[in-house]
């Protein structure tokens, strides 16, 4: 059986699926025809149902619940590992003492790696005075904040590692707020399956998802020319600190903190009116 499988070209998902979409683990009959894509257009895709299995952003999943179910396995989340609130020197948000300038951040007009993705809720949730947003392809947002087109961003994936290097300023770790918030594992992407499908497929596919994320642990040099092969920064130092961060324990299987801390984020989406009621489960059983 052929599936629609899509997922981002991010070192953390081309390595995680490298070996089942090469057939290098049992895949119980299953082939896939791929898709790779910035989350934001994946995002985009799930809210038409246009994949099979799809990798989407846990504030799209939030959206789309009603016609997604999130697998066990493939999630990034974790701790240390959310979003960066950034500025310049260019056109900044800082004061000279190197506080957030508050009054002139709710005039600004702040560049987001896309409205689904789940930046975008911490960002609404931690900085709520924030009213302007504008959606940017998440591999230009340093470039338009440097060049003072924006006077913040928000970086996710491979920024977090090279945003120092580049003369950015840190305004907000969005990961450590939200940890301060919730004492939780922050929640950014997972991997869905139409709840369309049969209950005993979407269990095939988080099977061999699993075994595909552990032969990526056990064999982590054997996907090196498939990751760097998309990667957008190729510097094998910062491909290795990406997969480091976001591929984990919580990655082979959610686990009920996992599961805790998507739930908890959802909660709280809904209370700020970002997102409407929520499906009784949100992972398949």
């Amino acid at each position: 059986m052929k599936l629609k499988l899509a997922y981002s070209p991010c070192p953390n998902d081309t390595f995680i699926f490298h070996a089942m979409v090469h057939s290098l683990v049992d895949c119980e009959g299953l082939s896939f025809e791929v898709t790779l894509a910035d989350v934001e257009n994946l995002n985009q895709g799930a809210s038409r149902g246009e994949y099979d299995v799809c990798k989407m952003s846990y504030h799209a999943y939030f959206h789309f619940s009603q016609q997604y179910i999130m697998l066990r396995s493939g999630s990034a989340l974790g701790y240390n590992n959310g979003p960066l609130f950034v500025t310049s020197d260019t056109n900044s948000l800082l004061k000279e003492d190197g506080s957030l300038d508050s009054e002139l951040l709710a005039k600004s007009n702040i560049a987001i790696p896309g409205e689904l993705t789940t930046a975008a809720l911490l960002l609404k949730i931690i900085y709520p005075q924030i009213k302007h947003t504008t959606p940017v392809i998440f591999s230009e947002i340093e470039k338009r904040v440097l060049s003072g087109q924006f006077p913040g961003g928000v970086l996710i994936h491979e920024g977090r590692f090279t945003y120092q290097k580049k003369g950015l300023k840190l305004i907000a770790d969005l990961g450590e707020k939200w940890q301060q918030i919730s004492q939780l594992p922050i929640p950014l992407g997972g991997i869905a399956v139409l709840r369309s499908m049969e209950e005993g497929l979407a269990h095939k596919i988080n099977r061999v998802l699993h075994r595909s994320i552990q032969y990526a642990i056990n064999n982590p040099g054997i996907s090196k020319d498939y990751v760097c092969s998309y990667a957008r920064e190729l510097e094998e130092e910062v491909i290795n600190k990406h997969i480091a961060l976001f591929v984990n324990d919580f990655t082979l299987d959610i686990g009920s903190k996992g599961q805790e801390a998507v739930n908890y984020m959802f909660e709280k989406a809904i209370g700020y009116g970002f997102v409407r009621n929520r499906p009784s489960n949100l992972f398949i059983l």
